[in-house]
């Protein structure tokens, strides 16, 4: 039986393919799962005019997440925090600390999308990454400062 893959699927191929496999892998698997269906004319011009949408949605966010990741470099942030004897730090600033700062601003950042290898626990300049989108990432200056 000739199928069009749907989605990328390991053990055959990526999307949008078409394979010959046994009758009941197709029937009793792949097509109920929603992974594949059958290869006819028509279920192939549907693949391509979802692919070309959602081709023009993925460029649409790409120019998006450009626009906002040009808008967040411009912005710098400041983080007051306690500090002790010898300017140690009390606690840390987290990820979602940096989204709070930066929702202050008057952008939505999920705090997910920031990229700390670890918590900031000393007083400085950074230069936190922000990944906006799988190809654009967005670079945000923090200012960790004492009370």
């Amino acid at each position: 039986m000739k199928i069009i893959l749907r989605n990328d699927y390991e053990s055959l191929g990526k999307a949008g393919e078409m394979f010959t496999v046994k009758d009941g892998f197709a029937r009793n698997f792949l097509i109920p799962k929603g992974i594949a269906v059958l290869a006819t004319k028509a279920n192939m011009k549907r693949l391509e005019d979802e692919r070309s949408m959602n081709t023009r949605q993925q460029e649409k966010d790409f120019r998006e997440a450009g626009a906002v990741a040009k808008e967040l470099e411009k912005i710098s942030i400041t983080a007051t925090v306690a500090v002790g004897e010898e300017d140690r730090v009390f606690g840390s600033v987290t990820t979602q600390d940096i989204a709070d700062l930066i929702k202050e601003k008057g952008f939505e950042v999920d705090k997910r999308k920031i990229n700390l290898d670890e918590p900031i626990k000393a007083l400085g300049v950074y230069t936190v990454p922000i990944k906006l989108h799988s190809d654009v990432e967005a670079k945000v200056r923090v200012w960790v400062v004492k009370e």
